[in-house]
């Protein structure tokens, strides 16, 4: 845990070093590559090795596939409070996504010319949904539910099973009430790249999406290409601005929150004006992590990831938060709304004493796939969008080429491409 006071001659190169944290180890993409290159080139084969040799789960081609009646039986395990949760859940999401939903449009901007854009649902999508630490349910609503919202028509899931071969109930009956069609009990790098490449039971998909671990991070920024993918997320982090009059143990929960993900490369700041609350919450963190049960993870980034800085007033709390983009921004001091009108990136702003982050985790609606390590400068969080393709229309009638065909030529002679050029004026030719 490290305090950081405006006033120390350090203070702008210890948050440079704060704003330049990596989304993953750089040194583990070697071994990603060789993974991912052995199941590209032996397919089901390599699959069964690697679910053996990181899931400790031996696993034949034939049971890569989670059956019908099994996703059944699990049904049947999930208690009626949890299923409650999880369709609620669903339907905030499904809401929100379907608020989103883009729409074909046209317009006429001169005599002639008809322009416009139309979208089309992908066919065949992936979702990873992490396991290894934690059964991820609320990922599944928070990727195959805006898939399922956009219309495409195959979800393709990928998990990490239990050594048992086993997937967590809830887990599985989220998929089936998400509009998931296919799960594969496939985890980390290998299930990333079963999905990007297909193998000779599983076909390849058109996109993969949702989080993971630093493995599943290198693993998608190396398949982008071959595939498309939503971003490259890493660790979770927690950014909160708060005043004196903000309550501690509320900051400290809610930062604690982000800390028992599991990596221990998880972050959580504190943005304060007042040094007595910044007291307070390291006091309170301190007290309210011997309360939980997920120590070990816990303890790493209270060691390594926790920081408390002191800013000069809330401007500077925002501009410091705009710099470092944090995955999860919450704003609890007075006027909160207009503080966050001044912050110019980050994944999900949550406002106000009464907007915890996990409540975004689980069912507020919008997707918590969301950008870190400061790539929500250049990404957004995944949106309903994410799973259309747009196609732009163009529509020019005889009379209307005419008028701009010396335009294009003109263009065709700057560039040095006169068969582009010829292809417009070709058409008036005698």
């Amino acid at each position: 845990m490290e305090k950081i006071y405006y006033n120390d001659k350090a203070f702008d190169k210890k948050l440079d070093k704060l704003y330049n944290r990596p989304s993953y180890p750089p040194e583990i993409e070697e071994s990603v590559k060789q993974i991912l290159a052995d199941v590209k080139k032996n397919g089901n084969s390599a699959l069964s090795s690697y679910a053996k040799k990181f899931d400790k789960v031996d696993l034949t081609p034939d049971m890569f596939l989670v059956s019908e009646e099994e996703i059944k039986k699990a049904s049947r395990k999930v208690s009626n409070s949890w299923k409650k949760a999880i369709k609620e859940a669903l339907k905030n999401v499904e809401t929100f996504s379907e608020q989103r939903i883009p729409q074909p449009w046209s317009s006429s901007p001169r005599p002639g010319v008809i322009v416009g854009e139309r979208f089309e649902p992908m066919e065949r999508v992936g979702v990873y949904i992490p396991g290894g630490t934690a059964p991820l349910v609320s990922t599944v609503i928070h990727t195959a539910g805006l898939a399922k919202a956009a219309g495409v028509k195959e979800i393709v899931a990928v998990t990490p099973a239990s050594p048992d071969g086993t997937v967590h109930p809830a887990v599985l009956y989220a998929m089936r009430l998400a509009g998931v069609t296919e799960v594969y009990r496939l985890g980390g790098v290998y299930g990333i790249a079963a999905l990007a490449y297909g193998t000779e039971s599983i076909r390849k998909v058109e996109k993969i999406v949702g989080p993971g671990n630093a493995y599943v991070t290198a693993a998608k920024k190396l398949v982008y290409g071959e595939v498309a993918i939503d971003m490259i997320a890493g660790p979770s982090e927690i950014m909160v601005i708060a005043d004196e009059k903000c309550n501690p143990a509320f900051i400290a929960a809610d930062m604690l929150s982000q800390a028992e993900h599991g990596s221990g490369f998880e972050q959580a700041v504190l943005l304060s004006t007042d040094t007595d609350l910044i007291d307070e919450v390291e006091k309170e963190l301190l007290e309210q992590k011997t309360k939980l049960s997920r120590q070990e993870p816990i303890e790493k980034v209270l060691t390594d990831g926790v920081f408390l800085i002191h800013v000069k007033n809330m401007s500077h709390a925002a501009e410091i938060a705009s710099s470092y983009a944090p995955e999860h921004l919450e704003i609890q001091c007075r006027k909160a709304g207009n503080i966050a009108k001044q912050v110019k990136a980050a994944g999900a702003i949550f406002i106000g004493q009464w907007t915890p982050e996990p409540i975004g985790d689980f069912c507020a609606g919008p997707s918590h796939v969301l950008p870190t390590a400061g790539s929500g400068k250049y990404f957004s969080g995944l949106t309903v969008e994410g799973f259309f393709r747009r196609m732009s229309i163009l529509n020019y009638q005889k009379s209307a080429l005419k008028k701009e065909v010396k335009t294009a030529v003109k263009f065709a002679e700057m560039e040095g491409l006169d068969a582009h050029g010829r292809s417009a004026s070709i058409r008036f030719e005698d």
